[in-house]
């Protein structure tokens, strides 16, 4: 049995003054609670919340808050650092805490511009990352280790313009995220994608490029992956090349959107339209319409009739010029034949022609003379009485 003297030393410990009379085992229980709790006001850093029965620490919303929390609980499985004032994301931002059973990191809308190399060290097991609703200016190409598990990243609205294409190039290519399975990049206001910028994720499932400002597509801009889901809704697509088709027809498990389009139905369109036709990747595609012409417009593009585009085949209209050729060659030959059989005559024409110029010219320059000469004036004069 505890002494008096020994329960109320214990008492005095966790903060109590006076507590009602316990055994032994209750009265460890209760210390062994206290103890805990008050590591745990302890470790978890200022401006957040922590929750170790669901291993979730929260530090979100203050403006006051410019760099990452150092002292998160090692414990936690998912942390949100969002809605801060962190513009720059430091290297071994996380290096020191070691953090081995962080899978889920949420750093969206902290008007975050740089990425600095090593920043994402020291997470073996981070699997998904949230960097959406940021200004990324400059992403470090070094930013993970070689030995990550990273499998989730979302880039949405998160880049500052579309001219940190080159450096997404490289992130991808170099960056170390080869088990990459899901990228997301809607909202972006991206032009174009870079030949075989994706080419070095083989693990890639989904890949989410929605609302974005694409036009078309490189050749080689899909090549090498093993797609499942690819979102190319809300952008500006008004084709789709034979080339890009011929890389998403050897995908076989993969399905495709693209809705809300500017799909300009005219006689480029017409490959596009047959693969539409006769494929069975694309969702909702009888809800794809034609934008534009005027004549067209939201027609379905399953609906539109290869005639109605009034196409003309490149080896009919070859054959045109071929057939003009021919014509204007007769024609010329006609011309020079004709000449040639007429020559005498022609000859004597222009004899003729050179007779006439001559005397007309000879009469022009004898009344000159007498114009300008004063005695063949008077000559003329008194000869004319």
């Amino acid at each position: 049995m505890l002494t008096a003297g020994i329960f109320s030393a214990l008492c005095n410990r966790v903060g109590l003054q006076k507590v009602p009379f316990m055994n032994i085992g209750e009265l460890l229980l209760f210390h062994l609670l206290a103890f805990v709790s008050a590591d745990d006001s302890v470790s978890c850093p200022g401006f957040c919340e922590c929750s170790q029965p669901v291993r979730t620490v929260k530090c979100a919303n203050n403006n006051y808050l410019t760099y990452i929390p150092q002292n998160i609980p090692s414990y936690v499985r998912t942390l949100f650092i969002t809605g801060n004032n962190i513009t720059r994301l430091e290297s071994n931002a996380f290096s020191e805490m070691y953090l081995e059973q962080l899978i889920s990191l949420n750093l969206s809308g902290n008007g975050i511009e740089i990425i600095e190399p090593l920043s994402f060290v020291n997470l073996p097991n981070l699997k998904y990352l949230d960097l959406s609703n940021n200004r990324i200016l400059n992403f470090s190409v070094n930013a993970f280790n070689g030995t990550n598990s990273l499998t989730n990243l979302t880039l949405s609205n998160a880049l500052f313009n579309y001219s940190l294409m080159n450096e997404l190039e490289h992130l991808f290519q170099y960056g170390s995220l080869s088990n990459l399975e899901n990228l997301a990049l809607p909202s972006n206001n991206l032009l174009y994608l870079t030949p075989g910028m994706f080419s070095a994720l083989p693990k890639l499932k989904h890949l989410d490029l929605r609302n974005n400002t694409l036009l078309k597509f490189h050749k080689d801009t899909f090549a090498k992956l093993s797609l499942e889901f690819l979102d190319l809704s809300d952008n500006s697509l008004k084709n789709v090349k034979n080339e890009t088709l011929t890389q998403l027809n050897s995908q076989s498990d993969l399905s495709i959107g693209l809705d809300n389009n500017m799909w300009t139905c005219d006689c480029e369109i017409e490959s596009f339209l047959i693969w539409l036709n006769h494929s069975n990747k694309v969702k909702n595609k009888e809800h794809l319409t034609c934008y534009s012409p005027d004549a067209l417009r939201d027609i379905p593009l399953l609906q539109v009739k290869l005639i109605s585009l009034e196409c003309v085949s490149p080896n009919v209209l070859q054959t045109s010029y071929v057939f003009l050729g021919i014509v204007l060659a007769l024609i010329g030959a006609i011309f020079l034949l004709v000449l040639y059989l007429n020559r005498k005559g022609i000859k004597k024409w222009m004899h003729n022609i050179r007779d006439a110029c001559r005397d007309h010219m000879e009469g022009y320059h004898y009344r000159y003379e007498i114009n300008t000469d004063p005695r063949l004036t008077n000559l003329s004069t008194n000869s004319d009485i």
